[in-house]
Formats: C-alpha cells, sequence, structure tokens
C-alpha cells in the first residue's frame, strides 16, 4: 500500500478532530471527562473537588474542553453547569471509526496470516 504525502494543511473535520485529541491528551482532562461520564451535569465546584486542584486551573481546563466541542456548558445563576457534548461525542466516535477500521482488519489479516504481534 502506497501512502499519500502529508498535506500543508488539514481540513476542518480534520483540525476539530486534532483539537479533541490534544484536548483529551492531557491527564487531568482525560480525568474530567471520566468524571463527566460519570456524573452526566456536574457544577463547576463539584468539578474542582473532584480535581484537587485551584478552580483557575479547572476552569482553563474546561475551557479547552468547551473550545474542543468536547463538552458544553450553561450557565445557572452563579454557577456553571457542564456536561458532555452528544455532538462532540458523535463527532469524535465517527471520525475515529472511520479513521480506524481498516488499519485495525488489515492488522487483524497480518496478524493470522503471517503469525504477526
Amino acid at each position: 500500500m502506497q501512502l499519500e504525502p502529508l498535506p500543508h494543511t488539514l481540513n476542518a473535520d480534520e483540525e476539530r478532530l486534532v483539537a479533541m485529541l490534544k484536548a483529551l491528551g492531557n491527564p487531568v482532562r482525560f480525568r474530567i471527562m471520566k468524571y463527566l461520564a460519570e456524573n452526566p451535569v456536574c457544577i463547576t465546584g463539584d468539578i474542582v473537588a473532584f480535581a484537587a486542584l485551584a478552580q483557575s486551573t479547572v476552569s482553563q481546563h474546561l475551557k479547552v474542553l468547551r473550545e474542543a466541542g468536547l463538552i458544553d456548558g450553561e450557565i445557572e445563576g452563579p454557577a456553571t453547569c457542564y456536561c458532555i457534548s452528544p455532538e462532540g461525542m458523535k463527532f469524535l466516535k465517527d471520525r475515529v471509526s472511520r479513521w480506524l477500521p481498516s488499519c485495525c482488519a488489515e492488522s487483524r489479516s497480518l496478524a493470522k496470516d503471517e503469525n504477526c504481534c
């Protein structure tokens, strides 16, 4: 299989996927996403208590996750309520599943045919 040379620019979907993966690549943000998956609607104070970090630090992480399209935040009185973005998760799952199946299918056939690890 011949690979195409890397393009100099990414399309909009690729840029969005890169931003999402980059946001998830940080251990604190990854843990916040897991927390939000287990606690579907949380106010900032709950996330600060869970993360055991300064509120300003947590707010910065939440901003990155929100800008990447992974979470939604809604102001409710003096607090902001956060939840995982269903649209963002659908986009992420869709793009990753488009990207990986051909790679993984090939790996499985190689492993069976050539005793590849």
